[in-house]
């Protein structure tokens, strides 16, 4: 049975793959759901535009101002199923009813751990062996509903998220294939264990890197703000050299040529790639940098 379906994401890639799967499994993707994000709280911009122009022509984009739009927007395109990740709203409960098969949500990680919007940046920061891709239906509660399919996948040396998240890509259209394939034959799903963990967005009081702390640490958060944000506009990893505080790109627990050592608490840290901060953002870390000489 062919089923209506509609993709919600504000991710250009996910769209893309996720069509991709769910037309390949004979269904049809009749729409996609996205918000606007016109301030830039969770992520570029142009994301947006991104989305719209990658849009199959034959699929309707809609896009709620608000949460209380969301159910009536969907409920326009009778839809049978919506599968969806990376999307930053909680979803009301008059839009998880919408669709007859309800809501299957994609999220990177394996559930119960690391539930939350940036499971990657937090498994980095744990320093977790691996991550995973989690299929589970949607509930009113966050990241929280059975799973109907997972699959581990390793964090090796850390990379650039877009590097990373490519190599990622395949795994995951695996796990909503999978998915898909025992939503239609009936199955409810797991449920999730007890023992989970929540972790939100970074803050603040996360940008710093303090030299007083192990060197892992600080390698871990440094590569952890990579593929994290916060909801104040902080953008970490930052550090304060010779009396000018600097965003840390990349960092190694090893030597590498024409890389600055810092000294930590128990070990070396090379400085592998750092950037300028705008005259805005410097003006306002200055007066909160705590001094590393």
């Amino acid at each position: 049975m062919s089923w209506r379906v509609v993709i919600v994401t504000r991710i250009p890639p996910v769209l893309l793959g996720f069509d991709a799967v769910v037309r390949e499994a004979g269904h049809e993707v009749v729409a996609f759901l996205t918000m606007r994000n016109a301030d830039g709280r969770y992520g570029p911009v142009s994301h947006t535009g991104d989305l719209v122009l990658a849009a199959a022509a034959d699929l309707d984009v809609l896009l709620p101002a608000r949460r209380s739009t969301v159910a009536p927007l969907l409920a326009s395109v009778q839809p049978d199923l919506v599968v969806c990740m990376g999307f930053p709203w909680k979803i009301p409960a008059d839009a998880l009813a919408v669709p007859r098969l309800g809501w299957l949500n994609g999220h990177p990680s394996l559930l119960p751990l690391h539930r939350g919007p940036l499971p990657v940046a937090w498994a980095i920061r744990a320093g977790d062996e691996e991550v995973g891709i989690t299929f589970h239906r949607m509930d009113a509660e966050l990241d929280t509903g059975p799973i109907l399919s997972q699959r581990r996948f390793p964090l090796g040396e850390l990379e650039e998220p877009d590097v990373f998240y490519g190599r990622f890509g395949p795994v995951i259209g695996e796990a909503l294939a999978e998915a898909l394939e025992r939503l239609a034959a009936g199955v409810e799903g797991t449920a999730q264990g007890e023992d989970g963990s929540y972790e939100s967005f970074f803050t603040e009081d996360d940008a710093w890197l303090d030299l007083t702390r192990p060197a892992a640490e600080l390698h871990r958060l440094a590569w952890a703000w990579r593929y994290a944000m916060s909801l104040d506009g902080t953008r970490g990893a930052l550090l304060e050299l010779d009396g000018t505080p600097v965003r840390v790109l990349a960092t190694s627990l090893t030597a590498v040529e024409g890389a600055q050592r810092l000294e930590c608490r128990d070990a070396p840290l090379w400085l592998v790639e750092t950037e300028d901060l705008s005259e805005e953002e410097a003006t306002s870390s200055s007066a909160r940098a705590p001094s590393t000489r």
